[in-house]
């Protein structure tokens, strides 16, 4: 029952990529410990390879969106208040007239 309960409360955390990465470290390290039988581990390493896809997917999916914002043109670097105001009239300084 010990272990449903824990199953239970990281099934809420799975619903973000950082609470699927938590959980993949917990599987990892009751993996790596001694005192899991085969179908245990068995069982961990299916969740594991579960979270893992689940995290792909969501990678992939905000990648995806990254380079559409980037293609659209919509987003430009960050600049303090000003700065492009002064890179504008340094580069027209510089031109030769």
């Amino acid at each position: 029952m010990k272990n449903d309960d824990k199953t239970a409360e990281s099934g809420n955390d799975a619903a973000t990529l950082e609470g699927r990465l938590k959980r993949l470290e917990e599987i990892l390290g009751q993996l790596e410990s001694d005192q899991v039988d085969l179908e245990r581990a068995l069982a961990l390493f299916e969740e594991g390879v579960g979270l893992v896809r689940d995290a792909e997917k969501v990678l992939s999916r905000t990648e995806l969106r990254v380079e559409e914002l980037l293609a659209s043109g919509r987003t430009e670097p960050f600049r303090e208040d000003g700065e492009e105001e002064e890179e504008e009239e340094e580069e027209e300084e510089e031109e030769p007239a």
